[in-house]
């Protein structure tokens, strides 16, 4: 009796990790290494994450509190693979030069399919967004760029665009490349 029951738990774990995956509000984007790839998008395709909290846990770190304001616009998410031994760099590059956009990207196991703001831990997050002040012997364009770095394991990649607090409009291009 024993047996049958861990070969049926067995059974349902194995076949609900077959039906993991990323939601249909999660856009794949198919990157791959030495390669670069362009994906067109829009804020109004998003939506408002109320909760933020995830991203300022000592768990994920990707953004301070404080900035918690750029991000309350919609959110537009995309997935990705990041191999091992690899760099990936994305850039967010808003049509309008004067949009106010910021992206944020982390990275979790490949067999993590966790989303904000469920998510709990993840293996690294990067963001950037506008600045507050100006930083000296820097400026900053409409541009947005984070670097994600796998060493030695492949990692599964959520991409985040989002707009600021009460932006839910405005068309951007996103560029992954993997080095």
């Amino acid at each position: 009796m024993k047996k049958r029951f861990l070969a049926i738990c067995s059974i349902l774990f194995s076949t609900s990790l077959a039906w993991a995956g990323w939601p249909g509000n999660v856009t794949e984007v198919k990157a791959e290494k030495g390669k670069s790839v362009t994906v067109e998008g829009k804020l109004e395709t998003g939506s408002p994450m109320t909760d933020l909290s995830w991203a300022s846990s000592s768990q994920v770190a990707c953004f301070p509190a404080t900035q918690n304001e750029k991000f309350q616009g919609n959110h537009v998410l995309y997935s990705t693979s990041l191999p091992p031994k690899s760099v990936m760099v994305i850039t967010l590059v808003p049509k309008d030069t004067n949009a106010n956009m910021s992206l944020y990207a982390y990275q979790i196991g490949t067999t993590n399919f966790d989303l904000p703001p469920q998510l709990g831990r993840c293996t690294s997050c990067e963001a950037d967004h506008k600045w507050d002040r100006p930083k000296k012997g820097k400026t900053q364009d409409h541009t947005r760029s984070v670097t994600l770095n796998a060493t030695t394991n492949p990692y599964n990649v959520v991409i985040g665009v989002a707009g600021p607090k009460n932006v839910t409009a405005g068309e951007f291009t996103l560029k992954v490349e993997i080095k």
